[in-house]
């Protein structure tokens, strides 16, 4: 399984949803970086489960542990190890998964390619999986950030067919957590929410968009040509459960312009160098420009449905499954945390290579 990411930057990821803990090892962060659980544990309580009535009811405090890699506040170089307990798990709920796929998940798949699946929760292919993710995008967040000024925020601009208007150049990640469902729109705020518990009455479920801007990011990131910025950032994105769908800068809108149109002219600004547009969502030729990086992600709806759905078993029998346990109707607000770790993970990779080959 590809559960490691990252080329200087690296992280590998482990545990499965109904295990008995999962977590994340961290190679290649530079030493002396002041890091404690607490740096960690604000990101995993935007991510856990149970925060409010629109996500899944499994209770899990999601409590980090430094194993490794930090010594009197500060990280050594070395890896650091983080862990997190599953003390909620009810694996009794997965029964009927045992022998029957759920539609749309990966139970089938997985079975397909290695004969051999952990039907307690999805293993691997739970969401629980993106604990490492975001622990480890927490200390790449707090790289960034010191090192560089770096700011990640992402947002619900999109549920279902509710669609938010958000200015990316202004937004603050305060109105991103004033509200359950992480929009910074407060004009739809309260119909998205309704239209989440409307699904979750219906035994149903719903997608959307979260969106991302990041800014300040430095200048010179991304390595041709195989490496470009936005094909990784595309990657690590598009490696999130449930994701369909990325786009960047004018994205699918871009094919209805002309060139005149679309092309960001160039200027003079205090000095440096910037595009008077953004079309190209900060990124040319695979290479980060100064200008804010602007993308968005597209989320199916959740697999795991209470509604009765017509499926079939591992011995190739037709069935009827209504699936039972705790799962999300709408994975857009908890996704939120996910998209920004995977983004700082990019970008604190191509720093840290930058870096090393460029020396800036």
């Amino acid at each position: 399984m590809g559960n490691t990411f990252g080329h200087l930057f690296r992280i590998t990821t482990w545990g499965e949803s109904h295990g008995g803990a999962v977590g994340v090892v961290v190679d290649g962060c530079p030493p002396r970086m002041e890091l404690t659980e607490a740096d960690i544990q604000v990101e995993l309580d935007r991510r856990r489960p149970g925060q409010s009535r629109i996500t899944t009811q499994r209770q899990e405090e999601d409590e980090c542990r430094l194993l490794s890699g930090v010594f009197e506040g500060r990280t050594l170089g070395s890896p650091i190890s983080i862990l997190v307990w599953n003390t909620d798990a009810k694996p009794e709920h997965y029964a009927p998964f045992q022998h029957t796929y759920r539609p749309s998940h990966a139970d089938y798949a997985y079975d397909a390619k290695y004969g051999i699946r952990n039907w307690q929760g999805g293993g691997r292919a739970s969401a629980r999986e993106t604990i490492g993710r975001v622990a480890a995008g927490a200390i790449a967040k707090k790289l960034l950030r010191e090192q560089c000024g770096t700011e990640i925020i992402a947002y619900v601009t999109q549920i279902h067919k509710i669609r938010a208007e958000v200015d990316p150049l202004t937004v603050t990640q305060a109105q991103v957590e004033s509200n359950i469902v992480r929009c910074p729109d407060p004009s739809c705020v309260e119909e998205m929410i309704g239209h989440i518990d409307w699904a979750r009455r219906q035994g149903d479920s719903l997608g959307g968009v979260v969106e991302a801007v990041v800014r300040q990011t430095p200048v010179g990131l991304g390595i041709p040509v195989f490496d470009k910025l936005e094909a990784d950032l595309a990657k690590a994105l598009m490696s999130l459960p449930a994701t369909k769908g990325f786009e960047i800068g004018s994205g699918f809108a871009g094919t209805e312009l002309m060139g005149s149109e679309h092309n960001d002219p160039y200027e003079m600004r205090d000095g440096q160098v910037h595009t008077r547009t953004n079309n190209s969502g900060g990124i040319q030729g695979g290479i980060s420009i100064g200008e804010p990086l602007l993308m968005r992600i597209a989320f199916k709806p959740t697999a795991t449905i209470a509604k009765s759905q017509d499926t079939v078993n591992d011995a190739g029998e037709a069935a009827t499954l209504a699936a039972r346990g705790r799962h999300d109707p709408c994975v857009l607000p908890r996704a939120v945390p996910m998209v920004e770790a995977m983004i700082a993970l990019v970008l604190a990779d191509h720093y840290l290579r930058q870096r090393g080959q460029c020396g800036v």
